[in-house]
């Protein structure tokens, strides 16, 4: 049973209070790295690539940065965000010390311990009238992998919360749940290796030259002269540099992935000894795809009728063929099937656990994976089952809590925490390290629904965010390079980021922030194990044990630092052979019978048409390498502004341009059931007629995304809605 924790009475001085959390005295602890010019080793906090910068110090000042030579996933190179990592942190609006909203509605400075008994005494008193679940929280990807795992527990086991749920819900759940129901755990079998590997490299829904533009690079040093297939509805910057572009109505990809599916299966162009060996359920596969006939695909993919034979003839005709998505693929109604159709295509062909090969989920988040396994949100810590009594009993023991603090369920996923306020059962909301109010679909709604909240609480290295400006409390949080942790990126590459500056002000890491709240909520005991990022480390190791995501053989963060980061599974009894690990070389997944499985589903109709009223699809998605989720800090950047349109614009094809009497440079009216906007017209053939881009990273493009969601992995359907557009007045 929950019991209310009592709130803790403190005497002392808060420095004293502080010293419970950081160890040292005082507010700043000086980086352990810090000394006349030297050079510190990190990894980069924005997106899933890892890529590992040099960090220049002169004195107790980080002054620049420069990609990491030897690092076997940039290999020396860096993106325009990375170069301007440090730039970003000294913008004027950083959070410097706590905020909290006085009696006149104003956001006030205050102290730590105020801030920490506004938040203990206001999030109790509600869990006192409502109960122990009516406070949730809202994570991110963004955290080091130790600070996601001690908010997670601290939330949970500590504080009796049962619904937390990430942002990492927004870019990979459906990667996730097409990975366990078709392998049997959330595992990207690649390494970044089998970009300059393949033959044939088959890109669905993805941008690769913006959204990840180092992997890209790698593309480009693939010896192999590959055939490289673009599956876009846009003509982005991958599709024109590709060998071929697959340009099919939205959403439509499942239809056409089940027609490549038919082509194969009735040619025989399968791998039939793999198959017979190493999955289950083909034969009931390919009966089902017997009717995407190359008739009825181009019907619903609106390509031609031999569209489907020539995809399938590359594919067989490629010795190593890559499948990558990203979120295009992610991002939909029908999400995971579409994901585990690009999975099926490649069990079928035999396209994995070899060089060059795999159905590859290339995630969106600097962290997103280490979310994914350690954020303690619907899996229990280190990918386990909240409902497993095994897996409770071995979390317990590796913590030293009780188990009966384990709750036996997992956590609504993000859409249903929103929903839960709206309905009033979520009563107080603790947002750490994400934007929900610019970056949630149907942004009208949601800051709506964020505004009937009693107490929220936001926690993040800027008071400025969209978010932030509707909080009670605001806790100023350290940024990336002004703390230490581990990263897991796209590959499984576990990584370590640098502490090489002081956060200004009173900011604190996070790490030190879940302390202090562990201390003034009254469960501080329970977690005198997580002394710092390196105890808690060694916490998720021990914690990782036994599973496919046993990192148990990495000996700390210099071990991390010397050999380049190391990729998972690394357990203590199995050496290492290289740098590069790849999973399913032996042919055994992580199902019980050891086989991969074909999972399949019959196509959906997009959840919102078009009308007369709204007769134009929107797209919605990365707009440059400039740009980072909601800008919150790549628009602190001069350099990275210059990169980008400072205003939201709107791309339309020239034939819907001249029906509508509009020109590149007009501005334009986007309306859709839910809201409106308004942007700059840009004239281009790489948007197909009757459809309509925006860059998702402006703050008003989400006043018309419709709240449509895959049923199994609960992602928002960000990709597709209908819209008019027409000439502002």
């Amino acid at each position: 049973m929950f019991r209310m924790p009592r709130l803790v009475q403190h005497n002392g001085p808060l420095t004293q209070q502080l010293q419970l959390v950081s160890g040292q005295p005082g507010l700043g602890l000086a980086p352990a790295a810090l000394h006349a010019d030297a050079t510190a080793s990190s990894v980069c906090g924005y997106c899933s690539t890892g890529c590992s910068l040099d960090v220049r110090l002169r004195g107790d000042r980080a002054v620049g940065v420069t990609p990491a030579g030897d690092y076997p996933v940039n290999l020396g190179m860096a993106c325009p965000k990375g170069w301007e990592a440090l730039r970003v942190l000294d913008a004027a609006d950083r959070a410097t010390t706590p905020l909290l909203r006085d009696d006149a509605g104003r956001l006030r400075p205050v102290s730590w311990d105020a801030a920490m008994r506004a938040f203990v005494s206001r999030m109790q008193g509600i869990q006192a009238v409502h109960g122990p679940h009516s406070i949730a929280f809202l994570s991110t990807g963004q955290i080091v992998s130790e600070e996601m795992a001690l908010l997670g527990a601290l939330a949970k086991f500590g504080m009796g919360m049962l619904h937390g749920d990430g942002n990492t819900r927004q870019c990979m759940a459906t990667a996730v749940v097409a990975y366990k129901q078709a392998f049997g755990f959330d595992a990207p079998p690649y390494t970044y290796a089998d970009f300059e590997e393949s033959d044939v490299i088959v890109l669905v829904g993805s941008n690769l030259c913006i959204t990840h533009p180092i992997l890209w690079q790698r593309v480009m040093r693939n010896p192999h002269r590959p055939e490289i297939i673009v599956i876009d509805p846009r003509l982005t910057e991958t599709a024109m540099a590709a060998t071929q572009h697959v340009p099919l109505h939205p959403k439509s990809d499942l239809a056409l992935l089940y027609g490549v599916a038919r082509e194969l299966a009735i040619r025989g162009w399968i791998d039939r000894q793999f198959l017979d060996a190493h999955t289950s359920g083909f034969d009931e596969f390919a009966a089902f795809v017997e009717e995407f006939t190359p008739q009825r695909v181009a019907a619903e993919t609106h390509l031609p009728v031999d569209a489907v034979e020539k995809l399938a003839a590359v594919i067989h005709a490629g010795q190593r063929v890559s499948f990558w998505w990203t979120m295009g693929v992610n991002q939909s109604h029908q999400a995971v099937r579409t994901a585990q159709a690009i999975i099926n295509l490649a069990l079928m062909t035999g396209n994995i656990g070899r060089p060059g090969t795999g159905a590859n989920s290339i995630t969106g988040q600097c962290n997103a994976m280490g979310s994914r396994l350690f954020s303690n949100t619907t899996n229990l810590l280190g990918g386990r089952d909240f409902a497993d009594a095994a897996d409770r009993r071995r979390v317990a023991d590796v913590l030293g809590i009780d188990e009966a603090a384990i709750p036996r369920q997992p956590s609504w996923p993000y859409h249903r925490i929103i929903e839960g306020i709206l309905r009033r059962e979520i009563r107080g909301l603790w947002v750490i390290a994400t934007n929900p109010a610019h970056s949630w679909i149907n942004q009208n709604t949601t800051r709506d629904v964020l505004q009937r909240l009693e107490f929220l609480v936001v926690q993040d290295m800027y008071a400025s965010t969209e978010t932030a400006r509707l909080a009670d409390l605001v806790l100023p949080a350290a940024g990336w390079g002004e703390k230490e942790g581990t990263f897991i990126n796209s590959e499984r590459r576990v990584g370590f980021t640098a502490k090489v500056r002081r956060p200004p002000g009173d900011a604190l890491a996070d790490f030190d922030v879940f302390r202090l709240v562990a201390d003034y909520w009254g469960c501080g005991e329970m977690f005198r194990r997580w002394r710092s990022p390196a105890a808690a480390f060694e916490l998720l190791q021990r914690l990782s044990e036994g599973q496919p995501c046993d990192i148990t053989g990495i000996a700390g963060y210099e071990m991390l630092r010397r050999e380049g980061g190391v990729q998972w599974p690394a357990p203590a009894d199995r050496p290492r052979q290289s740098r590069e690990r790849r999973l399913f070389e032996d042919g055994r997944f992580y199902h019980p019978d050891g086989r991969a499985r074909f999972l399949f589903e019959a196509p959906k109709p997009l959840p919102e048409r078009t009308t007369a009223a709204y007769p134009c699809l929107l797209l919605t998605g990365r707009g440059s390498v400039a740009q980072w989720h909601t800008q919150t800090r790549t628009a602190k950047s001069a350099v990275l502004r210059k990169l980008y349109p400072a205003e939201l614009y709107v791309e339309i094809s020239p034939h819907d341009a001249a029906a509508l009497g509009l020109r590149t440079g007009d501005m334009a009216r986007v309306v859709s059931q839910r809201g409106e906007l308004l942007a700059r017209v840009f004239a281009t053939p790489g948007v197909q007629p009757g459809q309509a881009f925006l860059p998702m990273h402006y703050e008003a493009t989400n006043r018309l995304t419709d709240p449509a969601f895959d049923p199994y992995s609960h992602q928002p359907a960000y990709k597709s809605c209908a819209v008019r557009i027409e000439r502002a007045p």
